[in-house]
């Protein structure tokens, strides 16, 4: 009697460790650490390479071509579609640019704007190759 006994308790402790082996080999796995931190500078800035006087003739040439408020903020990362512009007053808006700069404005350049900055950059590019 006691050899069946010992071998059902042994055939419990196989069971037993068969299934406690399962779900400690998936602890060990899933216990991994990762280090993912980055620091993070305190203090984030945007630079733009278009002079600032250029940024804030652009951003009054586009209040006034979409006929915003004198309130509305317009600085050089405003996306023309954030103020509500579609395609026809992007056109109006390049062609007002190329009026005040006293440039002109390659078609295909003039579509891939979509910024004030992006806007200035471009006219201070146009504005060099012109000297």
């Amino acid at each position: 009697m006691s050899t069946t006994f010992s071998s059902s308790v042994s055939s419990m402790q196989a069971t037993s460790l068969a299934t406690f082996q399962k779900p400690a080999a998936l602890v060990s796995r899933t216990n991994l650490s990762f280090n993912l931190r980055r620091s993070i500078p305190t203090r984030f800035s945007i630079s733009c390479a278009a002079k600032p006087e250029t940024v804030e003739k652009v951003s009054k040439i586009v209040k006034k071509q979409l006929s915003l408020k004198d309130d509305q903020k317009v600085v050089a990362e405003t996306k023309f579609a954030d103020l509500g512009a579609d395609s026809l007053d992007t056109v109006e808006i390049v062609m007002g640019l190329e009026e005040e700069f006293g440039i002109e404005m390659a078609e295909e350049k003039a579509q891939k704007i979509a910024t004030v900055e992006q806007a200035a950059e471009l006219i201070e590019e146009l504005v060099e190759a012109n000297k």
